[in-house]
């Protein structure tokens, strides 16, 4: 059950004081990425990090990084039962984000991190995240419609929720590539607070980096991914001179290139779940924004060499699915449905039916074949690796359909 508000984790977190500094973000799309250039580019720069992003990938606590490397399970679960003692002494009653966002603030001071990329869960103002004091700058990426039902029906409304995470005296850095509704609701919490912000484009890189208009000359990036380079690069550039004397930020930039982000627009093998030799697109889209961005990279890069496109796809209940899917899989492609397991952790998220999803697919004009399969995610692969005979092959919809197949890779790994 989500419950947002902040007297829980106030309470949870009440004698413990934050012995890092934090860097805060807060977005409907990007924010993962951007938390991940910054830790990656900070651990090579020196500087000790930790990162806390949600939801996790594959084990609970691989949502928690120290140096670029998931955190110890012996140490998460000892300091989880500690947060959860505390829990039921105070009869708090927190929810399973706050025990996982106090877990993971203990153990950036056990860990004594010098800096916390803090990746918010929802919204921005109400949310468990919000309870830091220490931040050195707020990063507020892409806004889109999603989580409706607690942040708004608008993106002016929801845009208000996740300017929330703005605080006084904190400098701010915003995706210019945000629409003009969510830029100005935005503006709006800056100008009350009189903050200094940077509202940042990737056509327009700061003329005082020359390395990441660089970087983008030789680099064949999409237009999401130099946003999110573009936001990271602005929030180094604020932070680092408030922890380190006369930083080189410009010689940091290139190891962007190096980042890399599980379940995003991730090529990978998936033999020997199945025969197929070629890899697979794995992608966690699971909302119309974040669907656009695969889309496009689907037209760039897979339907030049092959028109049509094996999917396999599966959503979290709720979601409207149609603009989620439509508009991403085209006349001819084929599909199979499925449905992920329980998530750990994260007991409130279901899957939607596969028949519901199938139903809706198959309205698309001149699909391809359909099929579902059920909670049969081997089934389904297998299924879609037969069709797609070496072809384009896409898994996406949820990054929970993701997980699952990466913690079935694993298995089979062992």
């Amino acid at each position: 059950m989500i419950e947002l508000g902040l007297s829980r984790i106030s309470r949870l977190l009440q004698h413990t004081l934050l012995s890092w500094k934090a860097i805060h973000i807060a977005g409907t799309n990007g924010k993962g990425s951007i938390s991940a250039y910054l830790s990656h580019v900070l651990t090579s720069g020196g500087v000790r990090c930790g990162r806390f992003t949600s939801p996790h990938l594959i084990d609970r606590w691989d949502c928690i990084t120290i140096d670029e490397r998931v955190v110890q399970e012996s140490l998460f679960r000892q300091v989880e039962a500690k947060v959860k003692l505390r829990d039921q002494t105070l009869g708090i009653g927190a929810s399973e984000f706050e025990l996982l966002t106090a877990t993971a603030f203990e153990i950036f001071n056990h860990e004594q991190v010098e800096i916390g990329v803090v990746e918010v869960g929802m919204g921005g103002r109400l949310d468990a995240t919000n309870i830091l004091n220490n931040v050195l700058v707020s990063v507020i990426a892409k806004i889109g419609l999603d989580h409706q039902a607690f942040l708004g029906n608008t993106i002016g409304e929801i845009a208000r929720e996740k300017a929330g995470i703005l605080k006084p005296g904190v400098s701010c850095v915003v995706d210019g590539t945000n629409c003009p509704e969510a830029i100005e609701a935005i503006k709006d919490r800056i100008d009350e607070l009189g903050l200094n912000a940077a509202i940042v484009r990737p056509d327009a890189p700061d003329n005082q980096l020359p390395s990441l208009a660089n970087l983008f000359l030789h680099n064949d990036f999409q237009t999401h991914q130099r946003a999110n380079m573009s936001c990271a690069t602005a929030a180094l550039k604020a932070v680092l001179p408030q922890i380190r004397p006369n930083p080189d930020v410009d010689a940091l930039i290139p190891r962007l290139t190096s980042v890399q982000w599980p379940g995003r627009l991730q090529e990978l093998v998936i033999k020997p779940l199945t025969t197929r030799e070629e890899p697979v697109l794995l992608d966690g889209a699971h909302n119309a924004q974040s669907a656009e961005v695969l889309g496009e990279y689907i037209d760039r890069k897979l339907r030049p060499s092959q028109k049509n496109v094996t999917w396999v796809i599966a959503a979290s209940h709720g979601k409207d699915i149609r603009p989620l899917f439509h508009s991403i899989i085209k006349p001819g492609d084929n599909v199979v449905t499925t449905s992920f397991g329980p998530v750990d952790g994260m007991p409130w998220v279901k899957a939607a039916g596969p028949e519901e999803l199938s139903s809706c697919i198959q309205t698309i004009d001149d699909i391809g074949e359909v099929q579902s399969l059920g909670k049969d995610i081997l089934g389904a692969l297998e299924w879609a690796c037969h069709l797609a005979n070496g072809g384009p092959l896409v898994i996406a919809g949820s990054l929970y359909l993701v997980s699952d197949v990466l913690r079935l890779l694993r298995e089979t790994n062992k």
